[in-house]
């Protein structure tokens, strides 16, 4: 039965609540934050939603940080307040998760997270595999609808990724991107795509919904729904001894966690831009 906790019963976190219950990609899905009556306030709406909406997930709230324990995925999201989990209080509440010694898949929903990923695996000692961000996903899916305004198209006709550290520093590898199963290079002459590439950073960051979407949209491909590659925010891999900065890479996910980094062919002016990105 694959079960999700969500830290934070703010509005993104009540938002992938919703988006887990209505895709139907979680079974049990439960609400934890310090102000219960908000969480189970926000469980209790779902919950009466659920005929009208016609899912059988079953969402509860919680003040009680161990009923994470058995969940399979963990979602860090917002504080009821609003605030997203960072700095010393989103360490903080890594080093709680992993001492309730949970296998879970901790995934990071916010846009402002990425210095958390990577604090996490360098400080907490989480596996890099084991926590990751959501947030370019999102990122990915407003580039994809830019393009396909620029061409007239559907946004379900572009495939496309995002690599490095946003806002100022992402990268879109166009050479390798495709639109309506033509190869984007074909289609965008360079100065759309140099007009395109100036749009990108203006997106950042995405609102609470698209952040929720994308969230949802990478715990079914954790839990093995689907076997699109996501944008993700991962931690430098630094068993080579060269020391980088979490960035957004294309990575392939399982109930493991990330199962491959599978960043794309790139011409030397990509390759470059993406090794100043995520360079100390």
């Amino acid at each position: 039965m694959r079960e999700v906790a969500i830290i934070g019963a703010g509005t993104l976190g009540g938002e992938v609540a919703q988006v887990l219950a209505r895709r139907e990609i979680a079974a049990i899905v439960r609400l934890i934050d310090d102000n219960g009556a908000i969480a189970a306030g926000k469980a209790l709406d779902l919950m009466q939603s659920a005929p009208i909406e016609g899912f059988a997930a079953r969402i509860s709230g919680s003040t009680d940080l161990t009923s994470a324990a058995g969940a399979d995925v963990i979602v860090v999201a917002d504080r009821a307040n609003g605030t997203e989990w960072h700095g010393e209080d989103g360490l903080l509440l890594l080093n709680r998760l992993r001492q309730l010694g949970t296998e879970a898949v901790v995934l990071c929903a916010g846009a402002g997270v990425r210095d958390l990923v990577e604090r996490g695996v360098r400080e907490a000692n989480y596996a890099r595999k084991r926590l990751l961000g959501s947030a370019p996903e999102a990122l990915r899916s407003a580039v994809r609808s830019i393009v396909s305004a620029e061409t007239g198209g559907s946004a379900g006709d572009v495939a496309l990724t995002v690599l490095g550290v946003p806002p100022g520093q992402i990268v879109v590898p166009w050479e390798d991107a495709t639109i309506g199963g033509f190869a984007a290079t074909s289609v965008l002459d360079e100065p759309a795509r140099r007009r395109l590439a100036a749009k990108v950073a203006p997106l950042w960051p995405p609102g609470p919904v698209a952040l929720a979407s994308a969230a949802g949209k990478t715990i079914a491909a954790i839990f093995e729904r689907t076997r699109e590659t996501i944008a993700a925010f991962v931690a430098p891999d630094d068993s080579s001894g060269r020391r980088a900065r979490a960035a957004a890479l294309p990575v392939r996910l399982g109930r493991s966690g990330i199962t491959a980094v599978d960043v794309p062919r790139l011409n030397a002016r990509d390759r470059v831009a993406l090794e100043n990105a995520i360079a100390l």
